[in-house]
């Protein structure tokens, strides 16, 4: 394998020793934490979960993270072992689902607002189309068409310290939508000035307001 390298820097690490010896080894408990499946003590981080980003990869290599949310309990646990993803209308770009189809591996960061633990998934995914498995899954009276089956690996809490550290669910940090440019701002830094920006941001804003694509 040839030597890490990076364009900005020549100090990188290029081995897991190197690692080690910079950021030391895990305790035992630590170690203890990570489970093959679900618990009555682990289940409610899931069940009380509206929110979760879930990271595939190609089978190239190349990543992806995205959100996936809906009401709180939204995944349904099928069994200890395995975890229903609902997946609701998009862009269409599919990145995630597309990686599944050419590597299953997945993991998933389970977030509850107000919570600083989180909690991690890591396993392999099928899509299904399985209409009798999807009907619970109904949001205003419209299932899913598709799901991401997960077959749990490793299961565990997630300390809160990058959450901590972030002040994420701290309002005095809270920052108004107004402070960052807009998705049409953006589209028109992308396509050119002749891109109508406010117009592409008031409709995106008549659709959302109609919940129109939401189910």
């Amino acid at each position: 394998m040839s030597p890490v390298q990076h364009r900005l820097t020549n100090r990188v690490l290029s081995t897991e020793a190197e690692l080690i010896a910079l950021i030391g080894e895990p305790t035992a408990i630590v170690r203890q934490k990570v489970a093959s499946r679900l618990n009555a003590l682990t289940r409610p981080f899931i069940e009380r979960s509206p929110l979760l980003c879930l990271a595939t990869a190609a089978s190239d290599g190349r990543c992806d993270v995205s959100p996936r949310g809906d009401p709180r309990g939204f995944v349904r646990i099928l069994d200890d072992a395995t975890l229903l993803i609902p997946e609701r209308p998009g862009n269409r770009l599919a990145d995630s689902l597309r990686n599944i189809l050419s590597n299953p591996r997945v993991g998933l960061l389970f977030v509850i607002p107000g919570v600083e633990d989180t909690f991690r998934v890591n396993g392999r995914a099928t899509l299904t189309t399985d209409a009798e498995l999807l009907a619970p899954c109904a949001v205003e009276a419209k299932p899913p068409k598709l799901g991401i089956l997960v077959d749990i690996e490793e299961a565990y809490t997630q300390c809160g310290k990058a959450l901590l550290r972030s002040e994420l669910w701290n309002p005095e940090r809270f920052i108004t939508r107004a402070e960052l440019p807009t998705n049409g701002e953006i589209h028109r830094e992308l396509c050119g000035a002749d891109f109508d920006a406010d117009e592409y941001d008031r409709a995106r804003a008549e659709r959302y307001a109609r919940r129109e694509g939401f189910y």
